[in-house]
């Protein structure tokens, strides 16, 4: 454990103890697009734009932005802003900031997916600076929401380590860092200096606690004040239960299986019935693809298994959110016709394979894939279930060493943008798409089309470009979407919270409730 800030005087008065389900991969704010670092990040960093519980953008380090003509926008930074040593915040930490994003290489997806928009940077003055995009880029402020602000004097040559080990772990943000012990927990104390309001919190202590039974005897217990990820068979007690309040809404975050459906020969586990590998990649084959989503009955996995604390869908945004598709039912379950349909495609004994997810990440992650695994085996795929801790399993998902993989996308900037450009792009590394792309999916159509929204200024033709993009995702296959995950807190009745739909873990929004 590092120590690097003295806690403040009277601090356990005022100290709140946060047991959350989700670690952290690095203290570096641009290491890894994961929301788990970025709720981190945010204690300790801020960002140009901030986004509010309902995905809303408010002012954050910029005071103001506007776009300039067609080819760029201009941000007004806050004066008086300084990072935790007392260095200035100007425009010239922000050009800093995008320099150094390309550069950073973690085990996910980049950031360099929010800052590839930008050809050119232009610092006006201290606390103006212009960046210059190609053509009209109306979501560059959504993605900047999303950018954490480094020093040019401070963090100048950091690599990833020097953040970990909290020597450069120095921000804007409302807290300072005290300690931090990966696996287990992260200590913040109360910046006394920060430009905004001030945190209710002298000291926060961010318990990292995966097994979702330990997290909740913890907040049974008392030791801890507020968890996240309450288990869903727990729900009814603890609404119940006058000791305690519960915080919950329908979040953006997609759960989808992916299919590896462009390997041209052999999968890995993927087999014939009798345990041989297969010549030929039967996901390749649309019929078989649409089959194993027919095989899905999504209304009894989010009522059985997720016990009603999710949402079927068959695509990637919750209802009423921006690029949502009002016309694109859930799909009904309909074994028989995904049996016709693997006959069709010459299965008609079906096959084997592995079907991979987390045990430790979402709710309820591993019955899921369970689930989902029982009702593909009784259409004749007979399939092997494997649930991992997230950090194994992840980093096989990345080198492509299962045929099927449960996986999941928080859309924080409440649009699907980011989704398609780090999932479903064509990868391409130099232009920062496709970074979470992990089963080599590519459509030209679907680039073109998110090409095309990503520069259309008219809100509502955006949203039809990327609702069509979404489609052609959705109707080639590669992926099933199964439920949009709703986000849920439990917290000691002394204690309320404002749910947030991108489910982040944010210490300012947790006060105490009124009498």
């Amino acid at each position: 454990m590092l120590a690097t800030l003295a806690l403040p005087a009277g601090a356990a008065a005022q100290t709140l103890t946060m047991g959350v389900g989700s670690p952290v991969s690095s203290l570096d704010p641009h290491y890894h697009q994961l929301r788990s670092n970025s709720e981190v990040s945010q204690m300790l960093f801020d960002t140009l734009i901030v986004s509010d519980a309902q995905a809303r953008m408010r002012p954050g380090l910029a005071e103001s932005w506007k776009p300039l003509g067609s080819d760029g926008w201009e941000f007004k930074l806050r004066p008086g802003v300084k990072f935790h040593n007392g260095a200035p915040f100007t425009a010239d930490d922000v050009a800093f900031t995008l320099e150094r994003i390309p550069q950073i290489s973690g085990p996910g997806a980049s950031f360099n997916t929010h800052v590839r928009p930008v050809r050119g940077v232009e610092v006006v003055d201290e606390h103006t600076i212009r960046l210059r995009t190609s053509g009209p880029n109306p979501l560059l402020p959504i993605y900047f929401s999303q950018v954490m602000m480094l020093s040019r004097q401070v963090h100048a040559n950091a690599a990833t380590a020097d953040f970990n080990n909290g020597k450069l772990a120095i921000g804007t943000g409302p807290f300072r860092l005290v300690s931090y012990t990966p696996g287990d927990r992260i200590v913040v104390a109360r910046n006394g200096n920060y430009w905004g309001e001030a945190s209710h919190w002298a000291q926060v202590n961010y318990r990292f606690i995966t097994n979702s039974g330990a997290r909740m005897a913890a907040l049974m217990a008392g030791d801890v004040d507020f968890i996240d990820q309450i288990p869903t068979g727990d729900m009814e007690r603890i609404r119940k239960d006058e000791r305690f309040r519960v915080a919950e809404t329908t979040s953006l975050r997609s759960m989808y299986i992916t299919l590896d459906a462009t390997r041209a020969g052999k999968v890995p586990l993927l087999t014939d019935n009798a345990g041989a590998p297969m010549e030929r990649n039967p996901l390749a084959d649309p019929r078989v693809r649409r089959a194993l989503s027919l095989a899905i009955d999504r209304p009894t996995l989010v009522g059985r298994v997720m016990q009603d604390m999710a949402v079927p869908t068959g695509q990637f945004m919750p209802p009423g959110s921006y690029s949502y598709i009002p016309d694109l039912p859930v799909p009904a379950p309909e074994p028989e016709a995904a049996k016709r349909l693997l006959a069709e495609a010459g299965y008609p004994q079906g096959f084997q394979i592995t079907l991979a997810g987390s045990n430790d990440r979402y709710m309820n992650d591993a019955r899921v894939v369970q689930a989902v695994g029982q009702m593909w085996t009784r259409i004749g795929v007979r399939t092997t279930v494997e649930a991992q801790p997230y950090a194994t399993f992840i980093g096989r998902a990345t080198r492509r060493e299962m045929p099927a993989a449960l996986l999941s996308w928080g859309n924080s900037t409440g649009e699907v943008s980011v989704l398609l450009s780090s999932v479903f792009s064509t990868v391409d590394a130099a232009r920062g798409r496709g970074a979470a792309n992990r089963i080599q999916y590519s459509n030209p159509a679907m680039d073109r089309t998110l090409e095309e929204a990503e520069v259309e200024l008219d809100d509502a033709k955006r949203e039809a470009l990327l609702q069509e993009a979404s489609r052609i995702v959705i109707k080639d296959g590669a992926v099933v979407p199964l439920y949009i995950q709703k986000a849920l807190w439990a917290m000691r009745a002394g204690l309320t919270y404002e749910a947030r739909v991108d489910e982040r873990n944010d210490p300012n929004g947790v006060r105490p409730a009124r009498p």
